[in-house]
């Protein structure tokens, strides 16, 4: 049986520009700039994700990325700690001009374009529920979860529960997640 997640010597020859320990990556993801992406230690990246970095993106610690998402735009991703991505997540650093101002779509030169980038920054212990889409120039503060199908299009609050489309805060997440994480790391 063949295993479905790279071996350390063929995630050597993807060409990350750093990795941890303990990486799980599926044969099955594609990276695009594979230069711009720094992975942590103990990161799980399930099948048919996409990381497109024009920008950077940057993998912190104990993370799961769940099958079929993807990492798109111009602009830089940061996943900090302990993140959870269900699968099917859209994080965008990028937009087109939806209104009419300009042309769309990347194949169009640039000057005839009004393209939105902004980085996306996913603070320590968030949960992205499936289906949800993330777009630019957002941050999601540390214990935020998200319900599935969500459209994030504004920063959210620490430790929210949030949900909806556009999404909306619709009430607080307990802290207990501290608790768990402070004992994590005294039994190591």
């Amino acid at each position: 049986m063949i295993n479905s997640f790279y071996s350390e010597e063929e995630l050597m020859q993807i060409g990350l520009k750093e990795y941890g320990q303990n990486v799980l990556i599926s044969r099955n993801a594609c990276f695009y700039n594979p230069g711009n992406i720094s992975i942590g230690s103990n990161v799980r990246i399930d099948d048919f994700c996409i990381l497109s970095a024009s920008g950077k993106i940057s993998i912190g610690n104990y993370i799961h990325i769940g099958p079929y998402s993807s990492f798109l735009g111009l602009g830089d991703i940061i996943l900090e700690d302990f993140v959870s991505i269900s699968g099917r997540v859209a994080i965008y650093t990028s937009t087109d001009d939806y209104v009419g101002f300009a042309m769309t779509n990347p194949m169009i030169p640039e000057k005839y374009r009004k393209v939105k980038t902004g980085t996306v920054h996913v603070k320590k212990h968030v949960i992205i529920g499936v289906g949800s889409v993330i777009m630019p120039d957002i941050t999601i503060n540390e214990g935020c979860a998200i319900s599935a199908l969500a459209l994030v299009t504004k920063s959210l609050p620490s430790y929210s529960i949030c949900r909806g489309i556009p999404v909306s805060v619709v009430g607080k997440r307990i802290k207990k997640i501290i608790n768990y994480y402070e004992t994590f790391f005294n039994k190591k």
